[in-house]
């Protein structure tokens, strides 16, 4: 009698491999290949991050966000990091960006480094905003000391820049229209009443 062939030695078919699940995006310094993925705080309040090859310079990643803030004249702007000690650099354009930050995430601090003698001497409106932007920040770190007058004189610039041209009819006769904005450290009643004073004469 014939018997039935025997199944035992049959291969099992194979099961169809499993879908795998995408990539989470690499927090800052963790490196995913060749690349890591950096984040840069920009002066408008805003982060900025770009996946840059683990081997670039400085320059590399300096380029990517001027590109990013359409900022053409370049020369005055850098980028600084803190050590693991809590130490700020700043980033050596011509050298790897590994070889200076270790032990620390890949983030990093857009800033202006070499401050123009003359800011009517910048050619571009970007360039000029974004030196208004620092020299605000340092006036509200108080790493940039100024006396009431020039806190004042300043602050009414920037209200001039925001809001335009005074007009009572928007703007009111008293400082409420200002009182939420930042101009200087622990800024008084006193000194919204002036920059107001000084932004009608604008």
């Amino acid at each position: 009698e014939n018997s039935a062939p025997s199944t035992s030695g049959a291969s099992p078919q194979k099961a169809p491999p499993p879908v795998a699940a995408p990539r989470p995006a690499p927090s800052p310094g963790v490196r995913s290949g060749k690349m890591v993925r950096a984040k840069v705080f920009l002066l408008e309040d805003r982060d900025f991050e770009v996946d840059i090859d683990k081997k670039a310079t400085g320059f590399v990643l300096l380029e990517r966000v001027s590109d990013e803030l359409n900022i053409v004249e370049k020369d005055y702007f850098a980028l600084s990091f803190r050590d693991k000690d809590d130490v700020r650099f700043w980033v050596n354009s011509e050298k790897k960006i590994s070889k200076q930050v270790k032990g620390v995430p890949w983030v990093f601090q857009f800033e202006i480094k070499f401050y123009p003698p003359d800011p009517a001497q910048l050619q571009e409106d970007l360039t000029r905003y974004q030196l208004c932007l620092q020299v605000r920040r340092d006036i509200m770190t108080s790493k940039l000391p100024c006396s009431f007058v020039t806190h004042a004189m300043l602050g009414s610039y920037t209200v001039q820049s925001e809001l335009g041209d005074y007009d009572p009819n928007e703007h009111g006769h008293g400082i409420d229209y200002i009182k939420d904005m930042p101009f200087a450290p622990n800024q008084s009643e006193e000194l919204l009443e002036k920059i107001a004073e000084l932004h009608r004469t604008h």
